[in-house]
């Protein structure tokens, strides 16, 4: 085992020797929930130091009726593409795992541009991609909708359920003192929309993604919060700039127009989702495939809703490591690379 910096040390120590006020820091980002129980840094946290797991796995947050919805398409024999971690989600009656065995076609995908090369190679299939994700992965999909534009497909559309982060974090201002941000979508959005948020009392810090990363912003926090006053500092100022990415926002800005959007766990939040505006709204898989409107409803022992929010642990949960485990998730937190309940799995269990 590789012996620790003098740097480290010294902020294990800040850490281990906290004295202040009780504090809830959350860690927005599913793989920072996984690095944190991975490096055992909620073990240096003394008794008045709760660590939160939020809302920060995309996956996680995407509500049953849209797995639901893709349901219906692949009932309706249309080709579903889509990333690796969703096919294992369950619907309120099975998951795309469970149609493909029933022979749906769901093809896994690494990129949306390997959607749109498989619409333009297959002709007689109507295509649907599966764009769910952040900001950080949402330019992506608006450049794979205008190269299908670009190349004139007319079998071969987005079903969306992109969000932004920004509300979310409004919504759950009161149940948490701190955040720990995400460096992924902070790449993106930049340092500017934490600073909004600063000017309404929202606390937190931009971090990295090693463990030197993590301590300090976790020691950053517990400096500036023994102030008792708001804060921002970006702690991952190697990736994270000010502006962010500007031309992912553009092509976001150009292709998608925000709408509401609902969560799991956190119920329809405000001008937080993206829809693909007027100029590609002939992509939009619900108005050219006729999507049915759906609500969805999971399994009413699976508490991902309450994990998602930080007011339950996953262990907390009657199903986990029994009803629910990654060989047989009940909910989607147990799914994803990125979820709370997988994390806990994994370095708990």
């Amino acid at each position: 085992m590789t012996e620790p910096t003098a740097e480290v040390k010294k902020l294990e120590a800040i850490i281990r020797n906290y004295h202040g006020r009780k504090l809830r820091i959350m860690e927005v980002c599913g793989t920072h929930t996984h690095e944190i129980f991975r490096l055992g840094i909620r073990s240096l946290l003394p008794e008045s130091i709760t660590l939160i797991s939020g809302p920060g796995c995309p996956v996680c947050v995407t509500p049953t009726g849209f797995l639901d919805e893709a349901l219906f398409l692949c009932k309706e024999k249309i080709t579903i593409c889509t990333f690796g971690d969703l096919v294992r989600v369950p619907g309120s009656e099975m998951s795309l795992a469970d149609a493909r065995r029933n022979g749906a076609k769901v093809r896994i995908v690494y990129s949306p541009l390997d959607s749109v090369e498989y619409a333009a190679d297959h002709p007689e299939e109507q295509v649907v991609f599966l764009s769910v994700g952040f900001e950080t992965t949402t330019p992506a999909s608006c450049i794979a909708v205008r190269e299908a534009k670009s190349k004139g497909l007319t079998n071969y559309s987005l079903l969306t359920a992109n969000k932004t982060m920004e509300n979310a974090y409004r919504i759950l201002k009161d149940s948490v003192d701190a955040f720990l941000y995400p460096g992924h979508v902070s790449v993106i959005t930049g340092c500017r929309v934490y600073r909004e948020l600063l000017k309404e009392n929202i606390s937190g810090v931009v971090t990295g993604f090693s463990g030197e990363e993590i301590l300090t912003s976790l020691a950053v926090i517990l400096k500036r919060a023994s102030e008792q006053k708001p804060f921002f500092e970006n702690c991952y100022p190697r990736v994270v700039t000010e502006d962010g990415a500007v031309f992912g926002r553009r092509i976001m800005e150009e292709t998608m127009m925000p709408c509401d959007a609902q969560w799991r766990g956190l119920g329809t939040i405000s001008g937080s989702g993206l829809k693909l505006n007027e100029e590609f709204k002939a992509y939009d898989a619900r108005i050219k495939h006729s999507i049915p409107a759906v609500s969805g409803h999971g399994n009413p022992l699976c508490h991902c809703g309450e994990v998602l929010q930080g007011r339950m642990r996953p262990d907390e949960c009657v199903l986990f490591g029994k009803g629910c485990t990654p060989e047989h998730p009940a909910g989607a937190c147990m799914v994803s690379s990125e979820g709370a309940c997988s994390a806990y799995y994994k370095y708990h269990m």
